[in-house]
């Protein structure tokens, strides 16, 4: 635990991590919410940590969610599994690059990845409503997802990981064919294997406050628990919205921080 952190500092950061679990759970991007909490909460804490403590915290609120879509929603374990194994692959490769990122290469490109999703998903009403026909799915296009979500959408996540899982959940759906609501939940089995490679390697690199990690996770989980279930209940035009506010505030966050932020 940072020996200087305020009790009004702690407190907020702990509705961060009630919030971003919620978030992350219905449509992924909590560490929209938790990250920046993190690092304006705790400006003297080198950002290796913030992102590592950030993991610990996550991971927690994203098993809940996954334990609580397993038990209601119609998932493919082995596909899910499948993607997970990559991700897990790849969040351990963008981990151990992640202290020599540079944001200012990467942040245009995400924004361009984001304005495409955005845009995607409000000129096709339909995507991610439709239910997917029933049947195996293609090796190609399994494939595909393990390359595309997996290996791909996973390195991300060990590299800078806000956002994660709405790329996860679009990249599930247009891929797979997936409804929404089965996308979250698959999203949410892929997103912890991606959690787990990425604190792995923040946990060897010696870069994880784990007190304060561990009291943000309990946060983290009540909010993973409520929002699985309240992605059930509503369906899949719920979470459309959800993904679309989730996508439009990561892109006026990156915005800001390129061209405003000093």
């Amino acid at each position: 635990m940072p020996p200087d952190i305020s009790l009004f500092t702690l407190s907020l950061l702990c509705l961060a991590a009630l919030a971003a679990g919620w978030v992350d759970a219905v449509v992924g991007g909590g560490g929209l919410l938790l990250l920046p909490a993190l690092l304006v909460g705790l400006p003297q804490v080198p950002t290796a940590f913030i992102l590592g403590t950030n993991k610990s915290a996550a991971i927690v609120g994203t098993s809940a969610a996954a334990v609580t879509y397993l038990r209601k929603a119609p998932i493919d374990v082995g596909i899910a599994l499948r993607i997970g194994v990559a991700a897990m692959a790849g969040s351990l490769g963008g981990a151990f690059f992640a202290a020599g990122i540079n944001s200012e290469v990467l942040r245009p490109l995400i924004m361009a990845v984001l304005l495409g999703v955005l845009a995607f998903v409000l000129f096709r009403p339909a995507f991610g409503t439709a239910v997917a026909a029933s049947g195996p799915v293609s090796r190609q296009r399994v494939l595909a997802a393990v390359l595309i979500a997996g290996l791909g959408i996973g390195f991300y996540d060990g590299l800078i990981g806000p956002g994660t899982g709405a790329f996860l959940v679009v990249a599930l759906v247009a891929v797979l064919h997936m409804d929404l609501v089965t996308s979250s939940a698959t999203a949410k089995v892929v997103n912890v294997c991606t959690n787990i490679g990425a604190l792995t390697m923040f946990a060897l690199q010696g870069t994880v406050l784990w007190q304060l990690g561990g009291l943000l996770a309990l946060f983290n989980l009540v909010g993973g628990t409520v929002g699985a279930r309240m992605a059930l209940k509503r369906g899949a035009g719920f979470v459309r919205g959800v993904l679309v506010l989730v996508v439009i505030v990561l892109l006026c966050k990156l915005a800001y921080d390129q061209w405003f932020a000093a």
